[in-house]
């Protein structure tokens, strides 16, 4: 996996949490359905217009709540990365676990607006924004992290190690 991702910002704000994300209603369906409901009650039509490689921008405190796959949903848009002024524990280890890159970055809001284009360096934090020719440093997730979103997620982790039986 490179270091850098890139792509077209959506801009969310602060405490984005995991019943908008995924709501409750459509936890036992199919994934494929599940993704339809993303965001359907903050940013109705948003599933429609999400490409993969697209950049999510975020507040504070993003991925509160329940321990919920929102992970999971973002890797099925094929997004490029999440980037967040601050992230709670569980939504960001839930985004690392499957493999998606994730980066803390105190600001990051002021530097984009919707529709612009973030460059990200994840391994060294920097932010940049290729639409405006603006940047900011944002904070590396550990290496111990990087790694596993590096490996796939941490099942492919396990797998490549050992730990698990390879997958059917």
């Amino acid at each position: 996996m490179a270091s850098t991702f890139s792509g077209r910002v959506w801009k969310f704000g602060d405490d984005i949490n995991t019943d908008l994300i995924i709501p409750g209603y459509a936890l036992f369906m199919p994934p494929e359905e599940q993704r339809r409901e993303c965001f359907s009650a903050n940013r109705p039509g948003w599933v429609d217009e999400v490409q993969a490689g697209d950049v999510l921008i975020a507040g504070r405190n993003f991925g509160v709540g329940s321990a919920r796959a929102i992970g999971d949903i973002f890797r099925g848009f094929g997004m490029a990365g999440i980037v967040a002024e601050s992230f709670n524990g569980l939504g960001l280890r839930n985004c690392v676990n499957v493999g998606m890159p994730v980066l803390p970055c105190a600001g990051v809001c002021d530097l984009f607006e919707e529709g612009d284009v973030a460059r990200v360096d994840w391994h060294s934090g920097l932010v940049e924004n290729t639409t405006k020719g603006t940047s900011i440093q944002g904070v590396p997730v550990h290496s111990a992290l990087r790694d596993i979103v590096e490996a796939g997620g941490v099942e492919d982790m396990l797998r490549r190690e050992g730990y698990l039986a390879p997958a059917n």
